[in-house]
C-alpha cells in the first residue's frame, strides 16, 4: 500500500513539473538574427558539432542598440546540437548543450545589465547544462553564428 502511494505521488510530481510543449513557441534556430524577441518559448537546433568545448562567455552592450548581447563561444566550426528554454516566470534561460564540455574555470559575466549568474552542470559527461538566471523578467532573440562556433543571445 505504502509503495503504490509512494510510486503515485512520483509519477503525479513529474507531470506537474514537466513542460507543456504545446502552450510553448518552439522555433529552429538560424543563422542569422531575426530581431524577434520573445519572452517564453523552446529553442533547438538538431545538427550541430560533437565534441564541442564553451571557451568563453561575453557580453557586450550599446545603449544605442536597446538591448544586451551575450555570447557563448566554442572551440568547433559550429555550435553544437542545442536545445534551450526561456522562462519568464522564473526569469531563466535553461540551454542543453549535446556532446559538450566546459574547462575547469567556468567562465562568468561581469557587470551584465541583465545577467544575474550563469550555473553549468554537466549531466552524464556528455551533456552540459547552462542556466542563465536573470534579474528580471526579459525577452530574447537567440541565434547561432558560424567559423568559430558562436551561440548568441539578445536579451532586453
Amino acid at each position: 500500500m505504502k509503495l503504490g502511494i509512494i510510486m503515485s505521488f512520483f509519477l503525479l510530481s513529474g507531470a506537474v513539473l514537466a513542460q507543456n510543449l504545446m502552450e510553448e513557441r518552439i522555433w529552429k534556430l538560424s543563422a542569422r538574427k531575426k530581431s524577434i524577441f520573445l519572452d517564453s518559448g523552446v529553442f533547438h537546433m538538431n545538427s550541430g558539432t560533437a565534441g564541442s568545448q564553451v571557451t568563453a562567455v561575453r557580453s557586450s552592450s550599446v545603449p544605442g542598440r536597446g538591448y544586451e548581447r551575450v555570447v557563448i563561444d566554442f572551440n568547433t566550426p559550429s555550435i553544437p546540437r542545442v536545445y534551450g528554454h526561456i522562462s519568464s516566470q522564473k526569469q531563466k534561460i535553461s540551454i542543453d548543450l549535446f556532446e559538450t564540455s566546459v574547462g575547469t574555470a567556468q567562465p562568468q559575466l561581469k557587470d551584465s545589465k541583465f545577467v544575474k549568474n550563469i550555473d553549468f552542470i554537466s549531466v552524464d559527461g556528455k551533456t552540459l547544462t547552462m542556466d542563465i538566471s536573470l534579474k528580471s523578467k526579459a525577452s530574447f532573440d537567440v541565434f547561432y553564428l558560424p567559423d568559430p562556433g558562436r551561440l548568441v543571445i539578445d536579451i532586453r
